[in-house]
């Protein structure tokens, strides 16, 4: 009997150890969430400090949306007047950031505006960085996110032979960077016309070098999975850049990768062709002592 009285205390004593360590491990990883007030007759802007990649609304009282031309800009209000239950609503950024708002609502909310950059900036609360997204495989999205704006940064060329040039235009490829199943491509423009170039859209293909007359020509296009910046217009007589972020691939000698940037409502689009010699030696990201925010 008292054999079975000491099992069940084990057990009774073990159960809560777990309990109350489970607590604790719950609350160490706790994000504390924003405060926020809305209305109904006018919209809260939240400015983020790269683009959103996800929105979530805790309930119908609250609509939201990105901003058409600013990627990184949440547009808020209240769906229903005065809504009595406090709401919520959750933010996903591109480098991995997970934000979470407690909603309430109000017939004039002292603030309307709200920039999460300056809120970091100055020390308050950072959005928790475990996000992990699937096309980054293991890579953490904060280091992407700080090897695109390193290699953009330091803008250094390690690559000469490759370029193309026509019509006042000329594109550059500065280098080709690896790091964890990733390729990071360096691509410069430059325009020394008087019109500007307008970017239409970017292509990442693998091509046969030399197709035989009566044989398929064989295409793989490639998905470009992050660039930055944005590259959309460049003005008159000025350049500019950008890195284009894709998984790691390999080609044969007898393939090419061709990189095609076309000219919105123009004829002086680009074209690089990339050999398997340059992809091998591409630069490891290792080298280059890049530190990560968190």
């Amino acid at each position: 009997m008292k054999s079975i009285k000491h099992i069940l205390a084990i057990i009774l004593f073990v159960g809560l150890f777990f309990k109350t360590f489970g607590q604790q491990s719950l609350e160490a990883g706790r994000v504390e969430p924003y405060r926020l007030q809305v209305t109904y007759n006018k919209t809260s802007h939240l400015i983020f400090p790269v683009a959103i990649r996800y929105a979530d609304l805790g309930s119908d009282y609250l609509i939201a949306a990105k901003a058409e031309d600013a990627q990184n800009v949440l547009r808020v209000k209240a769906a229903v007047k005065d809504f009595q239950e406090e709401t919520n609503f959750s933010v996903i950024t591109e480098d991995g950031r997970f934000y979470s708002f407690n909603v309430t609502y109000s017939a004039d909310p002292p603030t309307l505006n709200y920039d999460l950059v300056k809120m970091q900036y100055e020390g308050e609360r950072e959005g928790s960085s475990s996000v992990q997204f699937e096309e980054l495989g293991f890579n953490a999205p904060s280091l992407t996110e700080a090897v695109l704006k390193t290699i953009y940064d330091r803008n250094r060329r390690y690559i000469r032979h490759i370029a193309s040039r026509s019509y006042g235009v000329q594109l550059l490829l500065n280098g080709i960077y690896v790091h964890n199943g990733k390729f990071y491509f360096h691509l410069v423009l430059k325009n020394k016309s008087n019109v500007p170039f307008a970017v239409d859209f970017c292509t990442f293909k693998i091509v046969d070098k030399q197709v035989a007359k009566r044989t398929v020509s064989q295409e793989r296009q490639l998905l470009l999975l992050r660039e930055y910046p944005m590259l959309q217009v460049v003005p008159d007589k000025s350049t500019a850049g950008n890195v284009v972020l894709l998984d790691q691939f390999t080609i044969t000698d007898s393939q090419l990768l061709r990189i095609e940037i076309f000219e919105q409502n123009g004829a002086r689009s680009q074209v690089l062709e990339i050999e398997n010699s340059d992809l091998v030696n591409a630069k490891p990201v290792s080298e280059m002592n890049i530190k990560v925010n968190q």
